[in-house]
């Protein structure tokens, strides 16, 4: 028994040797890799991955968001009529059987089918979303906490009625695009417009303006044309999984297809805010362009006008 601890650390002096060992001969393939932009830039977009647990916050914001923006669109349809509810539908894929289950509930229109307090609850509680992408920007930003009072509500809400509407009011942006001459190249220039000005309007409202507007645009555009291919493969994909899940697994089969769908979009979401956060605090020229003229990077500060403390990964917000 007592040759175990002595074969333990043993064991952890020799990983400890072959540990430094790699890390020598790494540093000048690092060296050579950060010497130059797309090799910065992805090594420093692969860490920044890393320190967000990525995949596990965009899971989170996914399941807030399914529980979130869907109680909205259907109060929507509710308050607006049965003309909201085929858009609502539309906007998000309905097979046919489902479509008949939302024009049964929708029936008897109206508020007071749907009740204030309800509507109050739904409101309310659809704020969650916001608080997620607040502490998931302030994590990538690196941010202090960021102060909310009764005065902030107004960002919480408005974020998520915008994240809402914007579900529908790009539908429509597409069937509108769709009737253009030239609709082959309408359609994804509008639609990369809408993508990347929500993206860069989310932060903007949800954070204070604790960043600077110019340096939210980079996210923004990268999620732009990131939706460029996301958007087409969801017109594919997501009606036909949809129907086979409904038809295997019933109604729980939607919810499940609609939260991995959303996993994908959550995940470019926050992808591109990453990608545009290292791009913005970059050395290169872009990035000098993007601050402003700035050779420094930009760094945070408190309300009190004072360089902010470095916030980790944004646990604590």
């Amino acid at each position: 028994m007592s040759a175990l601890p002595k074969r333990t650390a043993g064991a952890e002096a020799f990983g400890a040797r072959a540990f430094g060992m790699v890390r020598r001969r790494l540093r000048p393939v690092v060296g050579r890799v950060m010497s130059n932009w797309p090799g910065r830039i992805l090594l420093r977009t692969g860490a920044a991955f890393v320190r967000l647990e990525l995949f596990d916050r965009s899971m989170m914001l996914a399941a807030q968001l399914f529980t979130s923006v869907f109680p909205l669109l259907i109060m929507a349809a509710v308050v607006f009529g049965q003309r909201y509810g085929d858009q609502v539908a539309d906007a998000a894929g309905l097979p046919e059987g489902t479509r008949r289950v939302l024009d049964e509930a929708l029936a008897g229109g109206g508020f007071s089918a749907f009740g204030v307090f309800g509507a109050l609850i739904v409101l309310i509680s659809s704020t969650s979303l916001a608080r997620a992408m607040i502490r998931a920007f302030g994590a990538i930003w690196l941010l202090p906490r960021i102060r909310r009072d009764v005065r902030f509500a107004w960002r919480l809400l408005a974020a998520v009625v915008l994240l809402a509407a914007a579900v529908v009011l790009v539908r429509l942006l597409i069937l509108l695009a769709g009737r253009l001459p030239v609709s082959y190249l309408a359609v994804p220039v509008l639609t990369f417009a809408a993508d990347s000005a929500l993206a860069v309007a989310l932060p903007w409202i949800l954070l204070a303006r604790a960043v600077p507007l110019r340096l939210l645009v980079p996210g923004g555009v990268v999620f732009g044309l990131m939706m460029l291919a996301v958007r087409p493969m969801g017109a594919v994909y997501l009606p036909r999984a949809l129907l086979v899940s409904l038809d295997r697994y019933g109604t729980i089969g939607l919810a499940f297809t609609y939260i991995g769908w959303l996993y994908i979009l959550s995940f470019c979401y926050l992808g591109a805010a990453v990608v545009g956060h290292v791009l913005a605090q970059d050395e290169s020229r872009l990035g000098r362009f993007i601050r402003g003229g700035e050779q420094a990077p930009w760094q945070p500060v408190t309300p009190d006008g004072e360089p902010a403390p470095v916030a980790g990964n944004g646990s604590q917000m």
